[in-house]
């Protein structure tokens, strides 16, 4: 059976970026399970897993356009930060992750700076306008169930879990 869309692929990966740095891995942990073709990874992944068979090993590397996007200035936002005070909030610290509202529901940024009153914001993905390159073997295929296909995404060892 090869990697179609729709298919359970369960794969252990290393992730690095262009200095070789090992950003993710599923080493020592569950493979990871995704369905095939539906963006439950990113686009450049899928793209070069397509075709393969259990056993195969593929060395895939993947643009930004095809990862986590090009860095946009247009994710940067300054914000008052008067607008992060909430009653025993901890202090809003450069660096630290925090959740923001937006329009199109909860997001994560990064606080990039804090200067006097100005809190610098980054909502770029931390891997945007990164070069990734994975080291993927897969471990197993099978068709997705119904239930599966429906609920978008793997359900089982290294799949979704819901607690």
């Amino acid at each position: 059976m090869t990697i179609t869309e729709n298919k359970v692929v369960l794969i252990h990966y290393t992730l690095k970026d262009n200095s070789g740095e090992t950003l993710d891995t599923s080493e020592g942990r569950e493979p990871l399970a995704f369905i095939q073709g539906i963006g439950n990874i990113i686009a450049g992944l899928e793209e070069q897993l397509e075709g393969k068979a259990v056993g195969d090993k593929v060395k895939a590397t993947v643009t930004p356009e095809k990862g986590y996007g090009i860095r946009s200035e247009e994710n940067v936002h300054i914000v008052p930060l008067s607008s992060f005070q909430a009653d025993g909030e901890e202090k809003l610290v450069e660096g630290m992750q925090v959740r923001v509202e937006t329009n199109d529901g909860v997001s994560i940024a990064d606080v990039a700076k804090i200067d006097g009153e100005d809190v610098t914001l980054d909502m770029n993905h931390p891997l945007a306008g990164e070069t990734l390159h994975f080291d993927v073997e897969i471990v197993d295929i099978r068709e997705a169930t119904k239930q599966e296909l429906e609920h978008g995404h793997a359900h089982g060892p290294g799949g979704h879990h819901h607690h």
